[in-house]
Formats: C-alpha cells, structure tokens, sequence
C-alpha cells in the first residue's frame, strides 16, 4: 500500500500529533509498505530516513498566498507519490487533502487529537475519521460527524521507533519525594493549578519538590505566580525544566507524575508515566479516564480544582503504603498503549477503505460496460 501522512512539521518538541504521525509511518514502512510524510521538516526527518521513509517538504502556513502555494505544491507531491491513502493528522492537511481527493482519487482518514477545537469539526471531510479515544468518538459524533465514518483507535506510543526501551533510560537524581508533570506550558495544561496545589501542601512536606516539564507560550505566566510566592525557599523548589528531548528520565525518577488538564483528548505521557512506574493524579476530563483504566491506574480529581489536588497530593505524600500501591497499580495492564497495536489498528481502517474503493471501481466499470455495449436487435 502506498500511505502519504501530513503533519504540519516534524520538530523534536513534544507535538504529541506528530509523535504519533512519525510513529505510524515508520512502522508502516518496516511492514513493508510504501510511505512518505509530506510537512515542513524537521529533526525527525533523518529517523524517518533510517525506515525507507520519504519526506516531502510542504509549508502549509496559514496565510493565503502560501496557502495557495500549498494547493499547488501537494498537487505536485500526489502526481509523484501515487498515494492509495492520504492520512491527514491536523486540520491544514486534510483540507488540502479534500480539494484534490476527487482529482487524484486517493482515499482520505484523519485522525482527531485535539477535538476540543472548533476547527476539529474539519477533519470530518476526511473518508474515515479515526478517534484517538471514545471520548473524542462521542464528541465527533455529537458535532455532527456520521457514525459510519468514525473509528476508535486508542492511542500509544510505548515501544515507539523514536524511543529507547524505558530499561535503557538513566533516571535523573532528583530531590524526593518529587511531583513531576510532563507537558506544554499553556493554561490548559492545569500548570497554574499545580503550582497553587504544590503551594498548598508545601509547609507540610518540606522535602518535596516539584517538577515542570515543558515549554510553551504561557511558560512566563507560570513563572511570575511562583515568582510573586513570598517565601524564597518554597519557590527553591518548584523547578522549570524546559523541553527535555528524554522525559522518561523524569518519570522514572518522580514519585508522583500529574496531568492537571482542563481537556484531554487521551493524554498520551499518561501511558509514559505508567510504564515508568509514577504514582499518577490527574483531572477527570475527556479521555483521560480511558487512559487509567477508569480510575484503576490512577487517582482522577476535578480540573480547574488546585484544593482537591491538593489534597489528593497530601494523601500519597502522608502515606508511602498508598504511594506504593498507586506506583504498582500504573503499571498494569499498559501492553494496550503499544504502537504496534495502534499501526495494526490503523491498517485496518485502510484495507476497509481500498477495499471499498475497489469495490467500487470494479462496479462502476462494470456499468460503464454495460451502458457501451449495444443491446442485439429483435426478431
């Protein structure tokens, strides 16, 4: 099968869109198919290299005159890739994708990873929309996506062709017992609400330090709030790491990983800080549930809620027995967040399309047929 993806980029800055992307293409291409990316480029390029992977350079920058120029440049790349399958992983790309589906009569899957934005609604142009989570399936439904186009597969990236094995990780020495969070610094990370529940329970655990992975456009927010903390020794300990090309050597290191997000559509780090062995705390939004099996793999608070994370902070802290167990509990049943699973899955939602296709093609030719074949005359 020949498979075309689209991403806007392939930056090394934790786009968990395009870590997903760059898995699937690899791993497609080690199954022996014929795959390309088409994007902006970046350091990903020279792994997609390794696995016989094509890259294609497209600059898909929102202004018109590009945009344009876009049209006109992935033109050029489907004449030359042939593609049976054009998946597109954000918005930009499967809108270029739909202008030129009928011409070059490719079939076209999006996948949604961030249905919270008004403009997800778009990836439904697609012939198969993939859900990374039910979640994100029921709300594609309810914004007017047709069931039949809809398809679940659950995300993952453990056993990913851009990682190591998490046994080959050094973990960093960091102060303990640590707090951790992996994750881009905008405010509906729940950052803010982290640092207010680490400043909460602070005084009662004098050792405890907090860790924030990540970088972002709110990142000097987050800075000033722990900035104007009056007491200097408890801003000592609220650390900002910036992006870490290796967060597993955080994780594997901190006692407790949070996710304090306002949305999530799956919260792939989640399966990260579980096959690292964290105890985890996270907000019960969207998909998140789904990736602790319903509360089985972690502790779910409140988003938007610093006082009851907070408190679920102090409980794990007070108790190393509950601390234990939840470490022990995040690392069960984590073989589903495999990405040979997710590829396995993905292919499936191709063969039923090219499948149909065929289908098709084979019926259309066989009415066009029937309509030039003239009928014998009567006697």
């Amino acid at each position: 099968m020949r498979i075309l993806h689209i991403t806007n980029h392939l930056e090394k800055i934790g786009n968990g869109i395009v870590n997903v992307a760059v898995d699937l293409a690899c791993l497609q291409s080690q199954d022996g198919h014929d795959v390309a990316v088409a994007s902006a480029g970046g350091e990903f390029e020279t792994l997609l290299a390794r696995h016989n992977t094509k890259h294609f350079q497209l600059d898909q920058s929102r202004q018109p005159l590009n945009l344009l120029k876009a049209v006109w440049r992935f033109r050029e790349i489907v004449q030359q890739f042939q593609p049976d399958i054009v998946h597109a992983h954000m918005m930009t790309g499967v809108v270029l994708a739909g202008i030129l589906r009928k011409a070059h009569k490719y079939n076209l899957v999006s996948t949604v990873h961030n249905e919270f934005q008004r403009s997800a609604v778009l990836m439904g142009l697609a012939d198969r929309v993939i859900a990374v989570s039910q979640a994100v399936c029921h709300s594609m439904l309810q914004r007017g996506i047709p069931q039949n186009k809809l398809r679940v597969v659950s995300n993952g990236t453990l056993g990913s062709p851009r990682h190591l094995s998490i046994q080959d990780y050094q973990p960093l020495p960091l102060h303990h017992p640590s707090i951790t969070t992996v994750a881009g610094m905008y405010t509906r990370k729940g950052i803010a609400e982290l640092i207010a529940a680490f400043t909460k329970i602070a005084p009662d655990f004098p050792k405890a330090h907090l860790y924030l992975v990540g970088n972002g456009p709110d990142r000097s927010i987050f800075e000033a709030i722990v900035q104007n903390t009056p007491c200097d020794k408890l801003r000592q300990r609220i650390h900002f790491e910036g992006f870490q090309p290796e967060p597993q050597r955080y994780m594997l290191a901190s006692d407790i990983f949070v996710l304090a997000s306002h949305c999530e559509s799956f919260g792939l780090v989640l399966t990260e800080a579980r096959e690292a062995g964290c105890a985890i705390i996270a907000s019960d939004v969207d998909g998140i549930p789904e990736t602790l099996d319903n509360r089985q793999a972690g502790i779910l608070v409140p988003p938007k809620d610093s006082q009851t994370l907070a408190a679920a902070l102090a409980q794990l802290l007070s108790n190393p027995a509950q601390l234990h167990y939840w470490k022990n509990r995040a690392k069960q049943n984590i073989e589903r967040f495999k990405a040979a699973r997710v590829h396995e899955e993905t292919m499936t939602v191709y063969r039923e399309l090219v499948k149909n296709y065929n289908l098709r093609a084979v019926m259309d030719a066989q009415e066009a047929l029937l309509i030039k074949t003239p009928t014998a005359p009567m006697r």
